[in-house]
């Protein structure tokens, strides 16, 4: 199996999966059983927008093997509480050698925990805004395969929820951020064709009840 034409791997296991997690047991757990299946918890979706925005200019496993320690930091992302955060939980968190110590990524996440308890007065909840987003079989490829992911790193739709994020006043959430988040919170299924997960994430996806 040629994976840089196919996008797909065969683990020790003997499963096909897709290949972006390289068979290392930490990021193939991560693969197998979070990423692509529907979120519909606040918690978790602020969560992952932060971080996804904490990865940029870096990788999605730098940021997973920190997970817990930003968690740590930042009260396990209940944004409630991250929006109270101070300057002086800036300068806190900047010598914290556990995340990643960018000022400007730091104070986003104080930033966008404000902007999500404003979104939450006005929608109800992050789940019921985000889900509102996801986009119609006519917006998705018919086939998802590698040479459409690479093509493929924004979309319309991610486009469209950057432009409104950003005129919430969030930040960090450009649309290659916000497709990256939206993949892996399941509003769509990127898993690539002949990977083992796609048809359970896809299951998963037909049973989920969308927030309204």
């Amino acid at each position: 199996m040629e994976i840089e034409k196919t996008g797909l791997i065969e683990g020790a296991d003997g499963v096909v999966r897709c290949s972006w997690h390289g068979n290392l047991p930490d990021y193939l757990h991560y693969h197998d059983h979070e990423w692509g299946r529907p979120v519909a918890d606040d918690r978790r979706l602020f969560e992952k927008i932060c971080l996804e925005g904490f990865q940029s200019g870096l990788s999605w496993l730098t940021i997973l093997r920190k997970r817990e320690a930003f968690r740590e930091a930042f009260a396990d992302f209940h944004f409630e509480r991250v929006a109270e955060f101070t300057d002086a939980d800036v300068e806190r968190l900047l010598g914290n050698a556990g995340i990643v110590r960018h000022r400007g990524k730091i104070v986003s996440t104080i930033n966008n925990a404000r902007r999500a308890r404003e979104l939450v007065a006005e929608k109800g909840s992050l789940a019921a805004y985000f889900w509102s987003f996801e986009p119609g079989a006519e917006e998705r490829p018919t086939v998802v395969d590698l040479a459409h992911l690479r093509a493929n790193p924004t979309t319309a739709v991610s486009t469209r929820i950057s432009k409104d994020l950003k005129k919430r006043g969030w930040t960090f959430v450009g649309p290659t951020t916000v497709y990256a988040f939206m993949q892996a919170m399941g509003l769509v299924n990127d898993h690539i064709e002949g990977c083992a997960c796609r048809t359970s994430v896809e299951r998963e996806r037909a049973a989920f009840v969308r927030p309204v």
